[in-house]
């Protein structure tokens, strides 16, 4: 597999080169990717983990998810937003992917993060937030990247769930694991295709993926007024 030909020292290599601080990319490419907007100014209390707390890291994120998956039967995620709820049936053929959402769900990761990028009839992006609260989860949890799994059949049909690559210096389209997108394009963005790893799809409130489409945004397709992920919540 893909991910077994990666030695590891070249998938410490790439993480080191792609750190997960990119900008939103500009519509007119298909580039769809951004990270958080962190505060610099975060007092040392904030900054401070727990030295038992497990982080992932460039070295572990690959072995961990690959073990965490093996048990993993959720197969749903309901995702709870200021302007509705939708529902996502997770891949379970792209196991990293699929492993990585639910442990940032379970995590409780998502909550309280925004819908930060709207991209009319293209795509809204989620999973980042320009708050301390988002900047420490992140903190917690580990800096990490996760290999493309793009062979798995699985198209950008509009509904579909895929995860955004980071922009600095990636060839090999590493992806940034804190945030996802959702094509909102009828039939679908195939474009993409390759590119980014779908890795699932809504299956319940389209319109409410639709209708955060339609939200007023600024010139950096930063939604106006803030739509907010309130929570995110394992189905079954």
């Amino acid at each position: 597999m893909f991910y077994k030909r990666l030695t590891l020292s070249t998938i410490i290599l790439l993480f080191f080169l792609n750190g997960c601080g990119d900008s939103p990319a500009k519509k007119t490419t298909p580039k769809v990717t951004s990270d958080t907007k962190e505060k610099p100014a975060l007092n040392d209390s904030l900054m401070a983990v727990e030295k038992d707390t497990f982080l992932l890291t460039e070295e572990n994120a690959i072995d961990f998810f690959f073990n965490y998956q093996k048990d993993l039967k959720t197969t749903r995620v309901r995702l709870n937003t200021s302007l509705g709820s939708f529902v996502v049936e997770l891949y379970d053929n792209v196991p990293y992917h699929k492993a990585n959402f639910i442990y940032l769900t379970k995590k409780g990761y998502f909550n309280n993060t925004m819908f930060h990028r709207v991209v009319k009839d293209f795509i809204i992006q989620g999973g980042n937030a320009d708050n301390k609260e988002t900047a420490m989860k992140r903190r917690e949890i580990g800096r990490y990247l996760l290999p493309p799994d793009t062979r798995k059949g699985h198209k950008h049909h509009r509904g579909t769930i895929s995860m955004p690559s980071s922009e600095i210096d990636n060839p090999h389209m590493l992806a940034s694991p804190y945030e996802f997108f959702i094509v909102v394009t009828d039939p679908g963005s195939y474009h993409l295709d390759g590119d980014f790893t779908p890795f699932g799809r809504v299956t319940q409130g389209m319109d409410i993926v639709d209708k955060i489409n339609q939200q007023e945004v600024d010139d950096g397709d930063w939604p106006m007024q803030n739509i907010y992920i309130e929570t995110v919540e394992i189905v079954n």
